[in-house]
């Protein structure tokens, strides 16, 4: 069946385009780069056209408040517009671990958004709810510096690698639509702020992780399970230290 990923030149895109097209459906990668872009609505038309399927696992660099809610917001509208038209029988989005727990966040806030919308749409849906990625991990660490120290906050961390994030996804896509959401996960569940001087140990990082109960997640103060499936969740199989090995 014909598959678009909305994202498809990124991280989790680039690796669901390879893995659905070697299991034999016709892929397209949409993204800007290949004239499809979901905030104007250019170029959707055409590549919706004879879809079965489609994955948006879209994101924006711009983390403004604002800007991240208009991104979602608008770019989910034009998709599922597009999909109705096109008559696209199954729209899977990847969305995060938490969303619902996490509105002290501009961005998370622009998550819950895009679920509304997609739940609210008529047309079948599957959510994907994922931990953070192992490779981000790094970005969270500079983004929570402050001058020698890294300040974590002392809560359940179970991070999955894109690889395992990817193949969920593409599971998820093959089959028939959920109506609903599944939460997927890393191997390990860890203490973020063990987690993260471990892991700047092993990046022969010389900054100092210290735990701090008030340290902010894109702008949200966290309790113990605000980053970690609660109920059942499919486990990933790869654990940070093979990830990290094979960089």
């Amino acid at each position: 069946m014909k598959i678009v990923v909305i994202g498809g030149s990124g991280l989790i895109g680039a690796k669901l385009v390879a893995r659905l097209g070697e299991a034999g459906h016709e892929m397209v990668a949409a993204s800007p780069s290949t004239g499809v872009d979901t905030l104007t609505g250019a170029g959707l038309a055409d590549a919706l056209t004879g879809a079965s399927v489609v994955i948006d696992v879209s994101n924006t660099a711009n983390f403004d408040a604002a800007a991240v809610l208009n991104f979602f917001e608008t770019s989910t509208r034009n998709l599922l517009a597009a999909e109705a038209a096109a008559g696209v029988g199954h729209h899977v989005a990847l969305s995060i671990v938490g969303t619902d727990r996490l509105s002290g966040s501009g961005y998370f806030r622009a998550k819950i958004a895009q679920e509304k919308l997609i739940e609210s749409s008529e047309i079948p849906y599957s959510l994907v709810h994922a931990t953070q990625f192992f490779e981000f991990v790094r970005g969270i660490a500079d983004n929570a510096t402050d001058g020698d120290v890294v300040r974590i906050a002392p809560v359940q961390f179970q991070p999955i690698a894109g690889e395992d994030v990817a193949r969920a996804v593409a599971d998820v896509a093959a089959g028939a639509p959920l109506n609903g959401r599944t939460d997927i996960a890393g191997p390990q569940r860890v203490r973020m702020d063990e987690f993260f001087r471990s892991a700047l140990s092993a990046w022969n990082d010389p900054r100092q992780v210290v735990t701090d109960e008030h340290a902010r997640y894109f702008g949200a103060e966290l309790t113990e399970l605000n980053l970690v499936p609660i109920g059942e969740a499919t486990l990933g199989t790869v654990t940070y230290a093979e990830w990290l090995a094979a960089q």
